[in-house]
């Protein structure tokens, strides 16, 4: 069991994918349904067309890149909004984020959304969720030209936001992540076990973890300056 330090958090960054929402929907979109588009494109077994794709995905993962919707529409030649409008209807909020969000904010702390998600993404994944009545921001990499990998991106944030990185806690499923705010200095750092639903769950070193937002919901009273 997770026990987080709740007198000492004042504000809240959440990442997106694979932890306010199930990551299955950007697995199955990646890995099924582009090869599918794209092999039906070229005239190729799906197979093959995973064989192309995958080392090209695998070259730029953890850049600005390989979050970059636009980037991926050049690169491919194929519509990537457009393909990923074709199977919204597997976007699906977590259990118990929708509670913990309303827990949060009624404690007086400050939640805000911090994604490498491209605009294209989040614009269809929020009209889908509407996770956006549930936060006080949301910040986007892609604003910055900077993945959250990178220690540099955490600057950005700050400057622009104004958290106490003492005071700050930090939820995301990607290790890589995590790492680049600890060397930044952020004061608590979480990941998440279970980012897809439909996948085992992974075995996380290094890091405190959760399997769910239960496990962690936040008192009901203010956060306590200390």
């Amino acid at each position: 069991m997770t026990t987080l330090h709740w007198h000492r958090i004042d504000t809240v960054l959440l990442d997106m994918d694979g932890t306010l929402l199930d990551l299955y929907f950007d697995t199955y979109f990646w890995r099924q349904h582009v090869p599918l588009r794209y092999a039906q494109k070229h005239g190729l077994e799906v197979d093959e067309a995973k064989a192309r794709l995958f080392p090209l995905f695998a070259s730029v993962e953890g850049t600005i890149q390989w979050y970059c919707v636009d980037y991926w529409s050049r690169t491919l030649e194929l519509d990537i909004a457009a393909l990923k409008a074709e199977v919204d209807h597997l976007i699906s909020v977590h259990p118990d984020v929708i509670p913990f969000l309303q827990r949060l904010r009624g404690s007086g702390r400050r939640a805000l959304l911090v994604t490498n998600a491209h605009h294209k993404a989040l614009t269809l994944k929020l009209a889908r969720t509407r996770l956006d009545r549930h936060l006080d921001g949301i910040v986007c990499a892609h604003d910055y030209g900077l993945p959250k990998e990178e220690p540099a991106f955490w600057d950005r944030l700050q400057a622009d936001t104004g958290f106490d990185a003492a005071r700050t806690l930090l939820v995301d499923d990607s290790l890589a992540v995590l790492e680049s705010a600890r060397q930044w200095g952020m004061g608590h750092l979480l990941a998440v076990a279970r980012p897809d639903s439909r996948a085992p769950r992974r075995e996380i070193a290094g890091f405190a973890a959760i399997d769910g937002f239960a496990e962690i919901m936040p008192p009901e009273q203010a956060p306590v300056q200390s």
